[in-house]
């Protein structure tokens, strides 16, 4: 982007920040601009600029990824890939929404890369974004704009996290949907590494027997091999135990409305079983892992990667009602909701680095912006994301009124309003 473009950039990303709130289905206007009107023409001129992409506007991110990856102390950073269904059920001038599910919602599918520090969990900037429309894919990655399975778009991140240019080794997290042997195989041969949780009904080769995983969990389960790591809660405890187990069966892989069987050789992971187990020993939840991260990195923080993978659906819930509420937005394509959600995923990047702000000055900023937002909180969680993006829009919009309007005059504004209730005020 030019300087006039970067200029145009940074003042779209403040106005998402004070776009934070349950109506603000556009954008503010900020100092500088001539009204809010101005300010809503001077964003669709970018929104719909040919010169920006989504290609540049992702590179701020990867940006800001980079930098933070660089002072992290974790020895590995974590990608946490997953979908959000952006739902416009009533907006009839989107003309490129597709269908979703049986009941036919209509909107975007959105699919992000968030990168995680390794050894804190924090979230640190997304770092690749697709919106699949009606009209084809509008990728941060690559110009084809031809659907893709979601299986097949972690590969292309996979491939494409390589030119990063990330300080630390990567480890892909991902969630059930990515349970397939084939693409196992496919990203193991690329150097990738991964953490999937699977099915339970896999079988696999386990000192040299075939077996399923719940035969393979009970047995581990019989010899004591369950090491406790940690308490969740009252009266709840959490058990990891991990082994070796090889996949020899063919993949699947599906095109169209088609699965394809491929063939391939045996695949050596790590299966690590992390429980929930409550009083008695009763296991209340339970998560399958595999994994190709060597023995260097423990069941437990390989456990922990996995609930880590939670980040992300925070960032979708700030991307909606906890935040930017997305699907209220009034952009009429999908190439300028991508646009958009690149700015906005900028604002959340802002806000993440002011929660782990740990700095004096930090401190005092968060706390003042919780208590603009006038969240409700928890005392072991005083500070959350969605109250510092909340109180964040309300300070921007103090600033831009002191800016305009004397303090003395707006005393006398506050009097005239309460004293009309029959009060002094």
């Amino acid at each position: 982007m030019d300087r006039r473009l970067q200029k145009r950039y940074r003042t779209l990303v403040m106005q998402q920040v004070q776009a934070a709130q349950a109506l603000a289905a556009g954008l503010h206007a900020l100092p500088g601009a001539a009204s809010p009107f101005a300010a809503t023409q001077a964003a669709w001129r970018f929104l719909h600029n040919d010169r920006v992409g989504l290609p540049q506007l992702v590179e701020p991110l990867r940006a800001a990824g980079r930098q933070a990856a660089a002072v992290s102390q974790a020895n590995h950073l974590l990608v946490v890939h997953d979908w959000s269904f952006l739902s416009f059920p009533t907006h009839t001038s989107k003309a490129d929404r597709v269908r979703q599910g049986h009941a036919n919602a209509l909107g975007y599918d959105l699919a992000t890369a968030l990168l995680v520090d390794g050894r804190t969990g924090d979230p640190l900037a997304p770092m690749d974004l697709e919106l699949t429309t009606k009209a084809g894919v509008v990728s941060s990655r690559t110009a084809d704009p031809s659907p893709r399975p979601h299986i097949d778009q972690v590969l292309a991140t996979m491939t494409a996290s390589v030119s990063w240019g990330l300080a630390r080794p990567v480890v892909h997290v991902i969630d059930r949907e990515a349970d397939g042997l084939a693409q196992f195989r496919t990203w193991a041969a690329g150097g990738h590494r991964f953490v999937v949780r699977v099915d339970a009904d896999r079988r696999v080769r386990w000192r040299g027997q075939s077996r399923t995983l719940p035969e393979i969990v009970q047995r581990l389960r019989a010899k004591g091999v369950f090491d406790r790591v940690g308490e969740l809660g009252p009266g709840e405890d959490l058990f990891v135990a991990e082994t070796e187990v090889v996949y020899t069966q063919a993949g699947r892989v599906r095109r169209g409305k088609k699965r394809r069987t491929v063939p391939g050789g045996p695949l050596t992971v790590r299966l690590v079983v992390s429980q929930v187990r409550g009083r008695g020993g009763r296991v209340k939840a339970q998560w399958l892992l595999v994994t190709n991260v060597g023995p260097e990195v423990g069941a437990a923080q390989v456990g922990q990667w996995y609930a880590w993978r939670w980040r992300i659906e925070s960032f979708f819930k700030l991307l909606k009602g906890h935040g930017q509420q997305v699907e209220s937005w009034q952009q009429e394509t999908g190439e300028a909701i991508a646009k958009r959600l690149a700015v906005t995923a900028m604002a959340c990047v802002l806000v993440w680095k002011l929660v782990r702000d740990t700095s004096p000055p930090g401190r005092a900023l968060a706390k003042l912006l919780m208590r603009l937002s006038g969240r409700q909180v928890k005392r072991s969680r005083p500070v959350t994301a969605p109250g510092v993006l909340a109180g964040l829009e309300k300070l921007l919009a103090v600033l831009h009124l002191l800016d305009e309007t004397p303090v003395e005059e707006l005393r006398e504004l506050l009097h005239h309003a309460f004293a009309s209730l029959g009060g002094s005020g």
